[in-house]
């Protein structure tokens, strides 16, 4: 650990430290270098501090009598008054570290460093010979180097000339390639300047890239709005800037702490308290301006209000394992109530025109205006995935290709979980300056007879489905859906979703009701800058999917992952409606929901085994009935859902926020099995997170 906070700081120091020779940034001065050439201003600096650590410097004695030989590495900064100030000292003896900051405090006050004529910090790195040698480069070693041919002097530069090349850190990502992280709170700040009447932006497919949005919403002008006046490194650490940022001509990234530490309390548990303890780190950056990458990886153990822990057990995967947590993956034991669950992201971002991205990574995506998606959300587990956007005229397509898994025991191969894939083809269509109109299709395979990665659906021009029958009507299970969304004013936008899994026009015509007509829609509408209030966002949706939808007769070819739906967190066999308010101002922020539910559930007693067509896993083929198919059938359970949650956003380079909620839920169902029985929950939480995917605990 202590190797990797050195090798943090380490990098840390170039965020400023760009040594360049650029006429527009000057290093701080000593009084005898103010009439060196400014090309040999950086070297005149550096001799002046070494020079004053040789004259200065006493070697502890018990150095010393140990004979050691190596060195002490210091990270220094002179701030914007032009004051020395030691961050941190690596020393294998705590003498030298204390040497080393009492010989750094003895220096005078200097000329600060300055940036297009702008006062600023520099930080540096120098290494502190033992024992103590004049580290000066005198004019004589530079005549020296002159001995050597043009090409050697130039290798022997090569290391230093990239330190000269780095460059003031100006946060690149707000033009990169890189995704802005999906979080639906954090999405409200530019939802409204993207659905502007006239603009040609498309909304559904998410996450968004930060070089398609600030058309729209200028990024720099936020941040700058939010920056906090510290002139201490720990300071601009902690409220403005990433820990770790580096820029050089072609290149920059910048690498950040992930914490989620909460600690909460669940009425209706027996258990004390709630938890969670996450730890990890991300890394995002870029080569030139069409190549980014981002990476991230979080360990973490928890225990959750028990409703949410009950619903994580129900997804257990083959295995010794108890849990899956939604949204996260698998879980192993962590003491005797509590999970560990550990879980990596990333993704490479290329675009090789101007209207093509192509991504490839492990993560989610999610297709969709509103808070739910019946197409394609991120409820389920991380996975791998391959996405091309190609956007030109009024038109935006996005082909995602995707592996998942099958993680029951019944599909299991020597213990390994089976994978499947699937395919999704969305194109977004501008009809006009206030109608947008979405066509979505999907097609789920196995690798049925080594099929393995069938080629055919790379196909990126949509209609999967005269594919799918020419490979066999069994072989894979396709989708169709529709989007469309309508902007009232730059204030009001009404949007909504169709899915499609199978239709009977002869079922339909008949009234019966039959378990043929699988499909589900949503509408909804959000008020932007609500009753003349800046920055307060009021959305009403709602969602409505018959039974048997996304659910298949072959085992395997249901729309789901890791055993939790890649659409609505329900499944199917529901109705809900959704109420939901956001408000942000300056750093505070306040998001309020309240959800409303009919689940139709099965019974599972061992008298009554049948599907009613909520679990998408299940095989449709097991339903009590073909006709008088309803929503709410089985277990007519009502739900009751609501969140209020309120922070304030401690660092907006890294989205580090402390916030504090409560959770009420009520699960009503009219009759109780051992997995279904009436229960009501409070949960409060407070926390510090860093933000980067959102959470659902409304199952």
């Amino acid at each position: 650990m202590k190797q990797f906070i050195v090798l943090l700081l380490l990098l840390v120091q170039y965020n400023s430290y760009t040594q360049s020779n650029s006429y527009f940034e000057k290093p701080p001065v000593f009084p005898n270098c103010q009439s060196v050439a400014i090309d040999s201003l950086q070297q005149c600096f550096d001799n002046k501090v070494y020079t004053h650590i040789y004259e200065n410097f006493k070697v502890p004695q018990k150095v010393l009598d140990e004979k050691y030989k190596g060195e002490a590495v210091v990270l220094f900064e002179v701030d914007t008054t032009g004051q020395f100030r030691v961050m941190y000292v690596d020393a294998m003896y705590s003498e030298l570290k204390t040497e080393v900051k009492r010989v750094f405090s003895i220096l005078p006050k200097i000329k600060p460093a300055t940036y297009n004529g702008r006062v600023t910090y520099k930080q540096y790195s120098m290494p502190i010979k033992i024992p103590l040698i004049d580290q000066t480069v005198s004019t004589q070693d530079l005549a020296k180097e002159k001995e050597f041919s043009e090409l050697e002097e130039r290798a022997k530069a090569e290391f230093d000339s990239v330190n000269r090349s780095l460059q003031v850190f100006n946060d690149r990502r707000f033009s990169s390639q890189l995704n802005i992280q999906f979080i639906h709170s954090d999405y409200a700040r530019f939802d409204r300047q993207m659905n502007l009447v006239g603009t040609n932006s498309h909304t559904a497919s998410k996450p968004f890239v930060y070089e398609e949005v600030s058309k729209y919403y200028d990024f720099n002008a936020e941040k700058e709005k939010l920056q906090k006046e510290t002139e201490t490194w720990f300071g601009r650490k902690f409220w403005n800037e990433h820990l770790v940022q580096l820029q050089g001509k072609d290149y920059w990234f910048t690498i950040d702490p992930v914490f989620d530490l909460q600690v909460g309390k669940d009425t209706d548990a027996d258990f004390s308290s709630t938890y969670n303890n996450t730890r990890g780190f991300f890394v995002q950056g870029g080569l030139g301006k069409k190549f980014s990458f981002f990476a991230s990886v979080f360990e973490s153990q928890g225990r959750f209000a028990d409703y949410v822990n009950r619903y994580s057990e129900s997804l257990k995967a083959f295995g010794p394992d108890p849990a899956i947590i939604p949204g996260r993956g698998i879980a192993k034991r962590f003491k005797t109530d509590s999970y560990d669950y550990p879980v990596a992201e990333g993704y490479l971002s290329y675009a090789p025109a101007k209207f093509i991205n192509v991504q490839f990574g492990h993560g989610k995506n999610f297709i969709g205006d509103g808070y739910r998606s019946l197409l394609l959300s991120d409820v389920t587990s991380p996975h791998p995935f391959l996405k091309l956007n190609t956007k030109f005229w009024k038109l935006k397509y996005t082909n995602t290709w995707m592996w998942l898994k099958d993680v029951r025991p019944e599909v299991t191969e020597d213990g390994a979980f089976l994978t499947k894939y699937i395919a999704n083809h969305y194109l977004s269509w501008n009809v006009s300056k206030r109608f947008n109109l979405g066509l979505f299709e999907s097609v789920m395979w196995r690798d049925t007879n080594d099929r393995g990665f069938d080629i055919n659906y790379l196909n990126p021009v949509i209609f999967y489905r005269a594919i799918e029958f020419q490979t066999g009507q069994a072989a894979g299970n396709a989708i169709l859906g529709a989007t469309a969304k309508y902007k009232w004013n730059d204030n009001i936008n009404i949007y909504s979703q169709f899915i499609l899994d199978e239709f009977s026009l002869e079922d339909v015509k008949a009234g019966e009701k039959s378990w043929k007509n699988k499909f589900g829609y949503q509408i909804g509408v959000k008020y932007f800058n609500a009753f003349k209030v800046d920055n307060l966002l009021l959305q009403f949706e709602y969602n409505r999917v018959r039974p048997f939808t996304y659910s298949h007769n072959t085992i395997v070819l249901n729309y789901a992952n890791a055993n939790q739906p890649m659409a609505h967190l329900w499944g199917a066999n529901f109705s809900e409606a959704i109420f939901i308010g956001r408000y942000r101002y300056k750093r505070w922020y306040a998001d309020a929901k309240l959800i409303f539910g009919v689940r139709g559930l099965d019974f599972n007693d061992g008298t009554d085994n049948f599907s009613y067509g909520a679990d998408v896993y299940r095989n449709y083929n097991d339903r009590p009935f073909d006709n008088g198919v309803e929503i709410g059938q089985g277990i007519k359970t009502k739900v009751f859902n609501g969140n209020l949650q309120a922070g304030y956003i401690i660092n907006p380079s890294s989205n580090m926020k402390i916030f504090t909620d409560i959770t009420v839920r009520n699960f009503d169902p009219e009759a109780t099995t051992a997995t279904t029985f009436k229960n009501s929950t409070t949960w409060f939480n407070f926390g510090l997170r860093t933000d980067l995917f959102n959470w659902y605990f409304d199952n």
